[in-house]
C-alpha cells in the first residue's frame, strides 16, 4: 500500500529542481502511507510531477520502486494499492510477448495498460486501487479508482495548476493550492457526518468516485469516464435473478468468498486479520485459517464498558478456529487521547465515533503484522443493517396505521424521553434489543408521515436540515436526493442497500478504515467487497439475503460451515465509544471551548442557536443528541488544525 501525488501546471516555466522540491513535499506529506521509501518523476518541459510513498507488500526489491516507468519508455505510474490477479494478466501478457523485469503488481498494471489500454485493463483489475498514468506519447493525464472505492483519491484545480494525491494533506503541500471551505459541502457534511463524493470540504477540489478514470489532457478540462457502476449492477442483477436453490446458492458464495480471501493471503510481508466476532470478519477469518497451513494472527480491542466490549465474542471465536488471538483492553483514557490527532488522521471533517476503536485496533495490530483482512462490507452487500429490516417492518406497519393513529402514537412515543424508552427496552429478550432503542424510536416518530424514501434519508442523516444549521449554505445534489437514481428497484431495503454501497460505504466505512489503517502504515484489505461477490450479491434474490427479519441470511450459511451458532448468532453492537457519556464527562470542557456561543458566531460557519439547544440538552440528560453535536465538533477540530 502506497500514496501517491502529483500536479501538472501548463504554460509554466520550472526547473526540475522546483518541480522535484514540491512533488516531494506533496508525496512526504503521506508518509505514513508509504514509510519504506519514496521516489518522484520529473517533466519540466511539459511541467508534470508524479510523487510516491511506497510501503511494500509484493516485490520487496527495488524492482517495486514508483513512479515506475514502462519497458519501452512510453508511460509513467505512481499506483496505491493491491492488484489480486497480477500473476494471471501477468501470464496473458507473457502469452502475448510482453517481456517483464521484476515480479510486482505495479509493473504488471503500467505494462498492461500498455498492451491493452487504460479501459480494458482497468475492467480486468481484481483488487484495490488508486493510480496516476502519464502517456508521455499522447500527453495525456489517467487518474483511476477502483469498482467500490476502497482506496481514495482526490483532485483540484486552481486557474492553470492540476493536483492529485492520496490524501488532501498531500494537495495542500503545493504552494498553488489555495484552499478555501466549501459551504455547501459542509452541510452535506452536516447531514452525513461524512462529506459524500464528488465533493470535499474545499472549493476546486474533488473526491474522484469509484469506478471511474479521469482524463486530462493539456488546455482542456477534465473528462470523467466510468467503467463500472454499482447501480448498473444492480439493474443487471435484477434483470438476471439466480433461480437458485439455498444449497447452491451457499456454496457458489462460499467458492467466491474462498477465492476473495486467498487471494487476499498472498503478501510478502506478515499477514493477519481484524476479528471482532460478528458475522463478517468471523466469516473472513474461518476462510483464512481453512486455507492456511499455520495459525492465521487475529486481533481485537476490547472495553470496559460491556456496551460497546466485542473483544469477549472475538475471543471465543479465534479460540474456536484455533488462531493465534491478540486482544488488547484499552481504558477510557486511552481512548479519548485518539481524539486530538483525529483532525490530521482524516483532513477533512469525518463524524463517525467508530473511527476512534478502528484506529486503536490498527495500531495493535501493525504491532504484528503489515497486513490485515477485515470484514468491512457485509452489511451493504449482503443486508445485515438493522435499518433494513426494520425500517421495513416500519414501513409496513406505517401503511396500515390510519392518520390519526400515527399521530396518537408520535404523541406516545414522546411521553418518554429516549433515555426512558432505552432502559424500558433493556427488560426485552437479548435477540430484541437494539441499541439507542429511545433514540431511534424517537427518530421514526419524527417520519411518521413520510413516504419510504424519505424515511431512508431520515434514518441515514444527523442534522435534517443541515442548510438551516451552515450560514450562506446550500445542500448540494446528491444520489439521496434523486429518487430515478433507484427507480429501477422496486423493494425499498435493495434501494437502501444500493444507496448505502454509492454513499455510506465508499464515503464513511472505507474512508474510516482506510485513514485509520494507514495512520499507522498498516494495509487493509477487504475481500467482501471483492466486485465478484458484489456482482453474485445482486443476483440473488432478495430471500438468500433477508429471512426471518434477519439480514446475511447466505453469508451465515457459510459462516456455519465453521462456527456453530450459538457463538456468532447474537444481536448486531456496532464498533462504537461511549460519545455521548465522554461529551457529558471527561470531553465536557474540550466540547464547551468548541462549541462556546462566542466561538460559533465569530468563525461565522454555523448559526449558534440550534446547536447550543442540543448541546445543552445533551449535557441535562434529556436527549442524547451525540451524533449531531459529533458533527460540529469533528468540524470545529479540524478547522482549527487546518485553517
Amino acid at each position: 500500500m502506497c500514496g501517491i501525488a502529483g500536479f501538472w501546471q501548463n504554460n509554466s516555466q520550472h526547473s526540475p529542481e522546483q518541480l522535484e522540491k514540491s512533488v516531494s513535499l506533496m508525496a512526504d506529506a503521506l508518509f505514513m502511507r508509504g514509510p519504506d521509501s519514496s521516489g518522484t518523476w520529473c517533466d519540466p518541459e511539459i511541467g508534470l510531477a508524479l510523487g510516491h510513498r511506497r510501503l511494500s507488500i509484493i516485490d520487496l526489491s527495488p524492482a517495486g520502486h514508483q513512479p515506475m516507468v514502462s519497458a519501452n519508455g512510453r508511460s509513467v505510474i505512481s499506483y496505491n494499492g493491491e492488484i489480486y490477479n497480477f500473476k494471471a494478466i501477468r501470464a496473458e501478457l507473457h502469452a502475448a510477448g510482453v517481456k517483464l523485469r521484476g515480479h510486482s503488481d505495479t509493473e504488471v498494471l503500467l505494462e498492461a495498460v500498455e498492451h491493452w489500454g487504460i479501459e480494458d485493463t482497468s475492467n480486468r483489475l481484481v483488487g484495490m486501487f488508486a493510480f496516476a498514468l502519464w502517456d508521455r506519447k499522447e500527453q495525456i493525464l489517467y487518474l483511476v479508482r477502483d469498482r467500490l472505492g476502497i482506496k481514495p483519491l482526490y483532485w483540484g484545480r486552481f486557474g492553470d495548476l492540476f493536483l492529485f494525491g492520496s490524501e488532501l494533506k498531500a494537495l495542500r503541500e503545493h504552494p498553488g493550492c489555495k484552499p478555501e471551505v466549501d459551504r455547501n459541502a459542509l452541510a452535506a457534511y452536516m447531514r452525513h457526518g461524512y462529506i459524500p463524493a464528488p465533493n470535499t470540504i474545499y472549493k476546486n477540489i474533488s473526491k474522484l468516485s469509484p469506478g471511474t478514470i479521469l482524463v486530462l489532457r493539456q488546455g482542456q478540462e477534465p473528462e470523467i469516464k466510468t467503467f463500472w457502476n454499482i447501480q448498473s449492477v444492480s439493474a443487471q442483477g435484477l434483470a438476471d435473478r439466480h433461480d437458485i436453490s439455498d444449497s447452491e446458492a451457499v456454496e457458489k458464495l462460499h467458492d467466491l468468498l474462498t477465492d476473495a480471501v486467498t487471494c487476499r493471503m498472498i503478501a510478502d510481508v506478515p499477514l493477519g486479520a481484524l476479528l471482532s466476532g460478528g458475522y463478517d470478519s468471523s466469516t473472513v477469518v474461518a476462510l483464512m485459517q481453512a486455507n492456511s497451513s499455520s495459525k492465521v494472527k487475529t486481533f481485537s480491542i476490547g472495553f470496559m464498558e460491556q456496551d460497546y466490549n466485542e473483544a469477549t465474542h472475538a475471543k471465543l471465536v479465534a479460540a474456536h478456529l484455533g488462531t493465534d488471538h491478540t486482544e488488547l483492553y484499552v481504558s477510557p483514557g486511552e481512548a479519548r487521547n485518539v481524539i486530538p490527532g483525529l483532525p490530521y488522521i482524516y483532513d477533512e471533517p469525518f463524524a463517525d465515533s467508530s473511527q476512534i476503536p478502528t484506529y486503536l485496533v490498527s495500531e495493535l495490530t501493525r504491532r504484528s503484522v503489515t497486513v490485515a483482512l477485515s470484514g468491512d462490507g457485509g452489511d451493504e452487500i449482503f443486508a445485515g443493517y438493522n435499518r433494513y429490516f426494520q425500517g421495513n417492518r416500519f414501513i409496513e406497519f406505517r401503511k396500515k396505521m390510519p392518520g390519526f393513529m400515527r399521530d396518537v402514537m408520535d404523541k406516545s412515543i414522546h411521553g418518554l424521553s429516549p433515555d426512558s424508552w432505552s432502559r424500558l427496552a433493556a427488560w426485552l429478550p437479548t435477540r430484541y434489543r437494539i441499541p439507542a432503542f429511545g433514540d431511534k424510536l424517537y427518530k421514526l416518530a419524527g417520519i411518521m408521515q413520510s413516504n419510504p424514501d424519505d424515511i431512508y434519508r431520515s434514518l441515514v442523516s444527523h442534522w435534517n436540515q443541515p442548510a438551516e444549521i451552515v450560514k450562506n449554505a446550500t445542500e448540494p445534489d446528491s444520489v439521496l436526493m434523486d429518487e430515478a437514481y433507484t427507480a429501477h428497484i422496486s423493494n425499498i431495503i435493495e434501494r437502501m442497500q444500493l444507496l448505502d454501497t454509492v454513499t455510506y460505504l465508499p464515503d464513511d466505512i472505507l474512508t474510516k478504515v482506510d485513514r485509520a489503517s494507514m495512520a499507522v502504515s498498516l494495509e487493509a484489505r477487504v475481500p467482501l467487497l471483492d466486485h465478484r461477490v458484489v456482482e453474485y450479491a445482486w443476483q440473488l434474490p432478495l430471500e438468500l439475503k433477508l429471512r426471518d427479519n434477519e439480514g446475511k441470511w447466505v453469508l451465515k450459511q457459510v459462516l456455519y460451515k465453521y462456527l456453530p451458532r450459538q457463538l456468532v448468532d447474537r444481536p448486531k453492537m456496532g464498533f462504537g465509544v461511549p460519545i455521548g457519556d465522554w461529551l457529558r464527562g471527561p470531553l465536557r470542557e474540550w466540547a464547551e471551548s468548541l462549541l462556546s456561543r462566542e466561538r460559533l458566531e465569530r468563525e461565522g460557519f454555523f448559526h449558534a442557536d440550534p446547536i447550543r439547544k442540543k448541546w445543552q440538552e445533551h449535557l441535562s440528560g434529556s436527549r442524547n443528541w451525540q451524533h449531531h453535536l459529533w458533527c460540529v465538533l469533528m468540524f470545529q477540530a479540524w478547522h482549527e488544525r487546518w485553517m
